[in-house]
């Protein structure tokens, strides 16, 4: 049975700069757990941990999961050049089952068109990646996500941007993904949606200032304190 992700005594950070320092959390499976906090206070490097492409430089971190989890970043780094189809890109949340280059199977398509489905981009399908608005293109990047199949999906700002009817798309998408048995965590700026996950990281300056559940994490008070504290440097 998977069980929480467990996060002990971590620090990361990136060339000469610490960012997480001694970050010590637990991230429940089957929801969604909302990463939040100023600006600077080590949200993304905390889902660069989580994904395994940020190195931890002190402590461990245990997935218990049985698959390599799914990291939507916050901006596409593929350049608007490249001839890539939206449905090339969700399927590109296939490479990691099927390998570069070996062709998708039947059921490998059908993922791809479905997750495009759950998107509402389906007809944005044969269109260039780079020809795609800022949150039709961020759709297309959840799609993806959704296509790997992870038992754990990350999600850096996925709503950054977007209209209201996006917004709640993705919502409802995140919350299924959970009531199918997936685990969640989003970093966000956004605290109406933070109060509606499951669970709440708050950050500061690297450092876990609480965790719980949101209505006793997230309190006027509590808001008020972290985000007017004064930053380093």
């Amino acid at each position: 049975m998977r069980r929480q992700i467990g996060l002990d005594g971590v620090s990361a950070g990136y060339a000469n700069r610490s960012v997480l320092s001694q970050l010590t959390a637990r991230v429940p499976a089957f929801t969604t757990t909302a990463v939040v906090g100023p600006n600077g206070s080590g949200k993304s490097t905390l889902l660069g941990v989580l994904a395994g492409v940020i190195p931890v430089t002190a402590g461990t971190v245990e997935h218990r999961t049985d698959r390599r989890p799914a990291f939507v970043a916050q901006r596409s780094r593929a350049a608007d050049a490249l001839p890539m189809t939206v449905r090339d890109t969700v399927a590109m949340g296939r490479w990691e089952r099927r390998g570069l280059w070996r062709r998708l199977s039947r059921h490998d398509r059908d993922v791809v068109e479905r997750s495009m489905d759950r998107l509402g981009i389906s007809a944005l399908a044969d269109r260039q990646l780079g020809e795609l608005s800022g949150g039709q293109r961020q759709r297309a990047l959840v799609a993806q996500g959704l296509a790997q199949e992870a038992e754990l999906l990350l999600l850096d700002e996925p709503t950054t941007g977007l209209d209201a009817a996006a917004r709640c798309l993705i919502g409802d998408v995140l919350a299924e993904v959970t009531a199918d048995g997936g685990t969640v965590v989003v970093a966000t700026h956004d605290l109406e949606a933070a109060r509606a996950a499951g669970h709440v990281l708050l950050l500061q300056e690297g450092h876990l200032w609480g965790e719980g559940a949101p209505g006793e994490t997230l309190t006027d008070r509590v808001v008020e304190q972290v985000w007017r504290l004064p930053r380093r440097g």
